[in-house]
């Protein structure tokens, strides 16, 4: 039964002070811009806007949904505890410009992650202002040139890395005006020195590496490549999106590197995709130090502050001083696993790695180039479906989304023909990863009609995609283009 409104007074002010507030914002804006009609919207009821929005968040894939097995990424599970304390209002109300007494909390806690990021990697002094990866790797390659410079050697212009680096790692050196030099890798699938020492010269300001690969190989040599830079005057600079499968097991520091980035995003368990936010700190040896971003935060007896009495820094990266909630869960989540659980996760990403590889490549489906042991990833090939049934490794990763399950990275490292990147992590169960491996076996020997036309069973089914990138839509007004 419905209950009709009371018009109180309080009530029937408030709706004169809403219709003189609306007169006021209508005579203020220019009538070019005043609506002469009524709005042309659905007429819902509460129900049906509800229902409609929680079925397009059941439409998300994510983390929490289901196995994100995307290789070199890192998409391992973001414990909720963390979330939960990040959005304490200690911390979540915070601004970073109000008087640094009232923020000692925060400083303790960006000042010990710091601290816990030099232990973890080696290194002598951490930064927490990059955004993230690719914005860390341009400030270690910043912290590079400041450093050539100040021993008068500017005329160090060219950054080496290897044919299996990351897109960013070019991307950034390119950025930073160096000039990249790419090295082809080892039957293997690791470093060549050879090539190494013919690529080094009195103009190679740094060589970039992650440890290990993107192939998932340790690069086992990685001692005498770090005596070749080092011999030829340049610094080796670190990739950290793979640290995963050494934490607490290796430390760049200990292998010779000068310059590191973390993703917090990857690593340390943040949340990861979607456009951010995300972390990349950077850590250096004491030798570059003083040309880190400003400003540094340091304890001064029992008070946290920020300074930024530092000359010979590169300067700002990003405004204010990072993404502070990103670190925030980091930190969270480091005191919470300590040092043995750090080191127990990359023992579980290993294993889980290398036990899928194990089944797949057993099964003679899917091919395994260059070295058999692998750590936190692995890269098979799919040329041997290319060739005998026509299907590709985008096909592959299509017809999964069939089974609702995340498709692996695809066509990357480039040095792979037909290539499947999966990284499992240490979040999943073998169950998990048993449903994987049987549905990528299943796939194998399906119709190849069937697996090339996937996916069938998705809101949106295969798309033109030679048609997407020559003829993009980028607003709505092309729209009705695509029906002419």
């Amino acid at each position: 039964m419905y209950h009709s409104v009371v018009w109180d007074e309080p009530l029937l002010k408030e709706l004169e002070e809403i219709k003189k507030e609306k007169y006021i914002l209508m005579s203020v804006l220019p009538e070019s811009l005043q609506r002469k009609t009524i709005i042309d919207i659905p007429d819902l009821d509460e129900t049906q806007v509800m229902r409609h929005f929680f079925h397009l968040s059941q439409m998300n894939y994510g983390i929490e949904s289901g196995f994100y097995p995307l290789g070199s990424c890192t998409m391992k599970y973001n414990p909720k505890i963390c979330e939960e304390i990040s959005r304490w209002e200690q911390f979540a109300l915070l601004n970073p410009y109000q008087d640094e007494s009232t923020t000692q909390g925060t400083l303790r806690m960006m000042y010990e992650l710091e601290q816990m990021l030099c232990e973890i990697t080696g290194m002598d002094h951490f930064t927490l202002q990059p955004a993230a990866g690719a914005q860390g790797e341009f400030t270690g390659l910043l912290i590079a040139r400041a450093y050539h410079e100040s021993n008068k050697d500017a005329a160090r212009d060219e950054v080496i890395l290897p044919d299996t680096s990351h897109g960013t790692n070019p991307a950034s050196a390119a950025m930073a005006g160096y000039k990249v030099i790419e090295i082809p890798s080892t039957k293997e699938g690791t470093v060549d020195l050879e090539m190494l020492k013919k690529a080094l010269s009195d103009k190679t300001a740094c060589f970039m590496l992650t440890n290990p690969n993107t192939l998932g190989i340790f690069e086992s040599e990685i001692i005498e490549v770090a005596r070749l830079v080092h011999e030829a005057g340049a610094l080796l600079y670190y990739d950290g999106a793979n640290m995963n499968a050494i934490m607490g097991k290796a430390r760049p520091g200990d292998m010779g590197f000068d310059i590191v980035h973390l993703n917090l995003h990857k690593t340390f368990s943040t949340p990861h995709g979607g456009g951010g936010p995300g972390s990349g700190p950077v850590g250096v040896k004491q030798k570059l130090e003083r040309f880190l971003p400003v400003p540094w935060i340091v304890k001064k007896q029992d008070t946290y502050c920020f300074d930024y009495a530092h000359p010979d820094s590169i300067g700002k990266i990003k405004s204010t001083y990072g993404n502070v909630s990103v670190a925030l869960k980091a930190y969270i989540y480091i005191l919470l696993m300590g040092g043995n659980g750090l080191k127990e996760a990359s023992e579980i990403a290993v294993l889980n790695a290398n036990y899928m590889k194990k089944k797949l490549v057993d099964s003679k489906l899917y091919q395994l180039p260059y070295r058999e042991l692998r750590k936190h990833e692995f890269v098979l090939s799919c040329e041997h479906l290319l060739s005998t049934k026509g299907i590709r490794a985008l096909d592959v990763g299509k017809r999964l989304l069939d089974y609702g399950l995340h498709p692996p990275t695809v066509y990357f490292p480039h040095i792979v023909k037909e290539a499947m990147m999966i990284e499992p992590t240490e979040s999943e169960s073998k169950k998990t990863l048993d449903i994987y491996i049987d549905t990528l076996l299943k796939i194998a020997q399906e119709d190849p009609s069937l697996v090339k036309s996937a996916p069938q069973n998705t809101v949106v089914q295969r798309i033109d995609e030679i048609g997407a990138v020559k003829n993009p839509i980028l607003t709505w007004k092309n729209l009705d283009k695509t029906k002419e």
